[in-house]
This record gives C-alpha cells, structure tokens and sequence, in this order.
C-alpha cells in the first residue's frame, strides 16, 4: 500500500526528530569542548551539505543577491554561537534539560516578531506564552533548590541553553525574510561561517582527537546537520501547521528518552510537568486555541481543520 504525500511528511519529519534527539550522545561521547564540537559539525555538515545541494541543482545565481547572502551571514553568526551555547548547556546540565529549556524558542519567535512587526498577540497567545515560561521554570530544574546549591555551572548552562533559543528564534524569523532561499543552502553558509570564523577563537593545533572521537564528530556533521536537515526540510512543505507542531516535539521527548536510558538522567515528575506544560502552550499558540475556553468547566476546544 503506498502512502500518501501527507503520511510520508509524517514519517519523515518523525524520522529527522528522533534523529536529532540522539545528538546529545554525539555531544556527550566525543569529549570534546564546544567550541571545537561546533567547528566539526560545521566542517563536515558543510561537506555533506554541499554535495546534496549541488546534487540537486540548488547553486543557480537567483539564490545568491547581496541581500540574502548578508542575511545569510548574519544568521550563521547567530547559529553557530547558538550551537555552542547549546552543547556547552548539554555538559554543565543534561542532555534532556538542556534540549528542553531550548525548546522554547517558538515562544521568542512570536515575541520578538511582534516587538519587531507591531502585531497584536492577544490574551489567549499572551496567556500560553506565560504557560510556557512556567513550564519553563519547572522543566529546567530551577524550581528544584538540590539542583542550585553549590552548582553556579548548572545554573550557567540553564542560561545558555535559554539565551540559545532567543539567538535560535532570531536566526527563525531572519529564514522569515529570505523569500525563496532553500533552507539548505541556509544551513550551509552558516555552517560555513563555523567553519571560518571558529579557528580563530579556538585554535585546533592544541586538540588531540583520538580514532573513536572522529567517529562521534563526523556522525554528528553528517547525520545531525546533513541528514536530519535534509528530512526535516523536505517535510515541511508536505504537512500542515497542526501536524508539524505536534511532530516537532519528537526531538525533545527523544533526547528525554535517550538521557534516561544512556545516561541513567531521568527528570523529576516536576521537570516533566514543566515539559508538559510547554508542550501544551507551544499547540495552543500554533493551532489557536483559546485559552479561556480550555480553562473554563465544560469549555470545548476550537476544532482545527486542516
């Protein structure tokens, strides 16, 4: 039985989650510092990057104005201080807290989109985002003072997984304005801002990498910047905005899943309460339900019709 173009999407978009729930082992694995983990990803997402862009045909001179390269550019400065951010947060807290704090990001976008564009939010949107940022509290562990005492490094990686997703939203709503771009080759200039600009912050001559390393950074370039970017990418036009909010939290509940049977780090029942409540208020911004009608006794949803 073949599947529809829809259930493809599906699959696929599911499939470049779980992939990229599984980075945080990459991540963890090839003991590395950040910086030097984020110029490998950079080096070898380029590489894999470049080869299926040029395989498919993408470098056509309309693609590559001053504007959108500009853009480009300053997108990859954002992405790849967000990447490091985000891997140094995964070594000072986990790899579940840090991927759920991150998880924010679409929250940002909605604000800063309309700090930017003057657009009204209204209560409901206004009332999940707080949902949210509540959530947030629980999820990151900052509610939990045996997480706190003596531990400044927790709280810094707390802070940078969250100043991450801020950076993440920023580079979003940057795609936002670059018409047409394909996102890969998006991805690729800032992977090739990686790869020129972070020698020069942390120089390699000094890195030792041994034989089982290069398996964990290579994987990490090929797989989470290549492969995953290319699933997830080639997903989204297939599928409507209800499915793809509700798929795109494959990625965090997979990193949960995976800290607690690679790692033996489980996150409290509050920690998960918080991760719930994310969920719930990142769907009741995106397919628009009305907050005082889920809060209200014998209030009913708004149904979404794709």
């Amino acid at each position: 039985m073949s599947l529809t173009q829809r259930q493809q999407g599906a699959i696929t978009l599911a499939s470049g989650g779980l992939l990229m729930g599984t980075l945080g082992i990459f991540v963890e694995e090839a003991q590395l510092g950040a910086l030097t983990l984020v110029f490998f990803r950079c080096l070898f997402g380029f590489l894999s990057l470049a080869a299926y862009c040029a395989w498919k045909g993408f470098f056509t001179r309309a693609h590559f104005t001053r504007r959108t390269v500009a853009l480009a550019l300053i997108s990859g400065v954002l992405m790849v201080t967000q990447w490091v951010g985000f891997f140094d947060a995964i070594h000072r807290t986990s790899i579940a807290v840090a991927t759920v704090v991150f998880h924010v990001q679409p929250f940002w976008v909605v604000l800063i989109g309309a700090a930017l564009f003057n657009e009204r939010l209204g209560m409901d949107r206004l009332g999940w985002i707080a949902t949210a940022f509540v959530g947030l509290v629980l999820a990151s562990g900052v509610a939990a003072t045996e997480n706190l005492q003596g531990h400044a490094s927790y709280l810094i990686g707390i802070g940078e997984a969250l100043v991450g997703s801020v950076l993440y939203a920023s580079v979003t709503l940057i795609a936002k304005g670059l018409g047409n771009l394909r996102p890969h080759l998006l991805t690729l200039a800032q992977c090739a801002v990686g790869v020129v600009c972070l020698p020069f912050i942390a120089p390699l001559t000094a890195v030792h990498i041994g034989p089982m390393q290069w398996f964990w950074l290579v994987g990490m370039g090929v797989l989470h910047t290549g492969l995953s970017y290319v699933l997830i990418y080639g997903a989204l036009p297939k599928l409507s905005t209800p499915i793809i909010a509700v798929l795109l939290f494959v990625y965090p509940l997979t990193a949960i899943v995976v800290d607690a049977l690679v790692y033996g780090r489980t996150l409290s029942m509050l920690q998960l309460a918080g991760m719930a409540l994310i969920v719930v208020a990142s769907l009741g911004v995106n397919l628009g339900w009305p907050l005082l009608s889920v809060l209200r006794p014998g209030g009913r949803v708004r149904r979404q019709v794709d």
